[in-house]
């Protein structure tokens, strides 16, 4: 990963079809260029902000480019925030509001936090953050995947192009783990999966259930170039991903699991129904 400036990656893959000659296997390179470009934008500021407003930011973008915004961004724009004074020693009870699901006990890993699925994603607090907040509780934006399209559709008549995706990510922990991760809560522009099912292995066997999840792994990507303190790079985008597929439908519903055929089903049937 070479870095070229103005904070922008970029990765080159060398695949090398033999190793007959140096020479002959030179000629035969394929390059794969693959850019993370960090946007840097001002602050965003709590309790409301415009959107529209940061993504004045952003260069023009190109075909088959993939936008990444923070969460955040998005639930700062819909005005989704709560003074903290307001809700002193309450954090609780709006979390429980907020969550679909959460465990039947309290203190998880804390005095205010607990284990959540929200959104179809299993989140600590209901996504619910008071980093980079002033002062603020910044919830989950609502409507993620429909937001990511309204964005989508304005970017791709700003710029003249027809394919591009968007997805809204935010952080989350994986358990066994420390530290975050970046996650995708909702996307519009390009299919969520690569299905291996059916394609056979390089020993000739066929895969069963292997799929591989593009949006969660281009999240994760971009939410590490983004920062979890104070870089104020709430989008990331990331330019010439080869084998993605774009589209204009919602396939938002496409990459979740209903919870009793998930394979941890065991666990997450402990968990109590909010709303």
């Amino acid at each position: 990963m070479e870095k070229i400036g103005n904070g922008t990656f970029v990765i080159l893959f060398e695949l090398v079809e033999n190793n007959t000659s140096r020479l002959a296997s030179l000629a035969r390179r394929i390059f794969m260029k693959l850019e993370i470009l960090p946007i840097k934008t001002r602050k965003v500021l709590p309790p409301k902000d415009d959107i529209t407003d940061i993504i004045k930011h952003l260069p023009k973008l190109k075909q088959g480019d993939v936008l990444v915004i923070a969460s955040k961004v998005l639930a700062i724009h819909q005005g989704r925030c709560i003074k903290k004074s307001e809700i002193v020693n309450q954090k609780s009870k709006i979390i429980n509001q907020e969550a679909d699901y959460s465990l039947p006990m309290h203190n998880t890993a804390g005095s205010d936090i607990i284990l959540t699925i929200k959104d179809h994603t299993l989140i600590p607090s209901a996504g619910i953050d008071e980093s980079n907040g002033n002062e603020y509780y910044i919830l989950w934006p609502k409507n993620s995947s429909k937001e990511a399209k309204r964005i989508a559709g304005y970017l791709k008549k700003r710029d003249g192009i027809k394919n591009l995706g968007v997805i809204i990510a935010d952080s989350h922990t994986t358990s066994l783990r420390w530290g975050t991760q970046g996650i995708s809560i909702g996307f519009f522009g390009l299919e969520p999966l690569k299905d291996y099912r059916g394609v056979k292995d390089i020993f000739g066997r066929k895969l069963k259930y292997t799929q591989t999840n593009i949006v969660d792994s281009l999240a994760n990507l971009a939410v590490l170039m983004m920062g979890e303190g104070k870089e104020q790079t709430p989008m990331v985008i990331i330019r010439g991903f080869k084998g993605l597929r774009f589209t204009n439908k919602d396939l938002h519903r496409k990459l979740v699991i209903d919870p009793k055929r998930d394979l941890y089903y065991p666990l997450l049937k402990i968990f109590k129904r909010r709303r």
